[in-house]
């Protein structure tokens, strides 16, 4: 049978692995396998979602303009300098097809954020992957060296999922100075409510006419997924310069941000001061969680994001594989070979996955 064939950069696509969920038909397992915020929404975002069901046969505001001015008088910035997308991996697939493609290059640690190659691969273009250094950190000067005449895009992932360090502000000042200007630097601030590491690279220094002035390549790409709990809303959002954002905001698919959606990221955005004392308490308890983790002998790289990583390298079916046989299941999210990320959730959670490592006749 003759049957139409996808092209070629499509066929070899790698698949994108979502955290395990468990079975309808078990008890429920302790789910830290998808850097979920373990709190639900506040009250006043519940009723903004509530409300906005009310009208869902209508169509959202395509180009969600409210949103848009209110990230941008947050930051002080003309709403031309704002593009929100369905979850920042959409931002940042619009960016790709405005600005890679056939011929073309993207650059990017390795590993870090597993959609990259994925989004890399559907433009056509060819990625150029780098090493991550010791600690599970950055090598910004070996990305720096990678880029050529035919690099489009570079990514930066800070703090870095799944391997959790952040870049520091002196690593990325160099960083950007060495790239060309031809080059869209997009520094993925997915994470960036939770750092506590203050010398870490802070985007909102390279936003902003007087940031663009100096480097107008730099886009800085945000979620309201993980700090602000709407991962299940999809609700990403990037600053830039309006000239770099225009040609990605004309790839954004009409109507891809539900009303839901947009209501519910308004609210959020009005009760942050609130969302973000839940973050400080998501910190705290990661720091409990590394303290012991350490203690019990556990070599974990500086984790900035709301989760850990256990180099478990070779033992790492193992590991998950013990994590699920306890009762009830503990899931979090296994990379082949290479290690095991582990969710922050809530102290019962996070007891329960630590007491489930102790048992462990070995540490990494």
């Amino acid at each position: 049978m003759v049957l139409p064939q996808p092209l070629p950069n499509i066929s070899s696509l790698p698949s994108y692995v979502p955290g395990a969920r468990g079975s309808a038909a078990g008890p429920a397992p302790i789910k830290l396998s998808s850097n979920e915020n373990p709190l639900p929404p506040l009250p006043s975002v519940s009723r903004a979602i509530a409300a906005a069901g009310e009208s869902v046969h209508r169509y959202p505001d395509m180009f969600a303009a409210d949103l848009v001015n209110a990230l941008a008088q947050r930051q002080g910035l003309p709403a031309v300098d704002v593009i929100v997308g369905a979850g920042s991996v959409a931002v940042l697939a619009h960016l790709l097809q405005a600005y890679a493609g056939p011929g073309r290059e993207v650059v990017y640690a390795w590993r870090s954020f597993e959609a990259y190659p994925i989004l890399t691969a559907l433009t056509g273009a060819t990625p150029v992957t780098v090493p991550l250094a010791g600690g599970g950190r950055h090598d910004l000067d070996a990305m720096a060296s990678a880029i050529s005449d035919h690099t489009a895009a570079v990514m930066v992932c800070s703090p870095n999922n799944p391997t959790g360090p952040a870049v520091t502000a002196d690593e990325f000042a160099a960083f950007v100075d060495r790239v060309p200007p031809h080059v869209l630097i997009v520094l993925d601030e997915a994470y960036v409510e939770f750092v506590s590491d203050p010398a870490t690279v802070k985007g909102d220094d390279y936003i902003g006419a007087d940031a663009w002035a100096t480097h107008p390549n730099v886009v800085v790409l945000r979620t309201m997924s993980k700090a602000y709990g709407l991962a299940g809303l999809r609700v990403g959002f990037a600053f830039g310069l309006a000239e770099i954002l225009a040609p990605a905001r004309a790839c954004v698919t009409p109507f891809s941000v539900s009303s839901v959606a947009q209501l519910a990221a308004l609210a959020s955005l009005t009760a942050e001061a609130e969302l973000l004392e839940r973050v400080e308490g998501i910190v705290a308890e990661r720091g409990r969680v590394l303290a012991s983790l350490t203690a019990d002998g556990w070599s974990i790289p500086d984790p900035q994001g709301n989760f850990v990583w256990i180099e478990a390298r070779d033992r790492t079916s193992e590991l998950v594989a013990h994590l699920g046989s306890q009762s009830p299941a503990i899931l979090a999210r296994p990379f082949t070979d290479e290690g095991v990320r582990m969710t922050i959730g809530s102290r019962e959670e996070n007891d329960a996955a630590l007491a489930a490592l102790a048992g462990l006749s070995w540490r990494v």
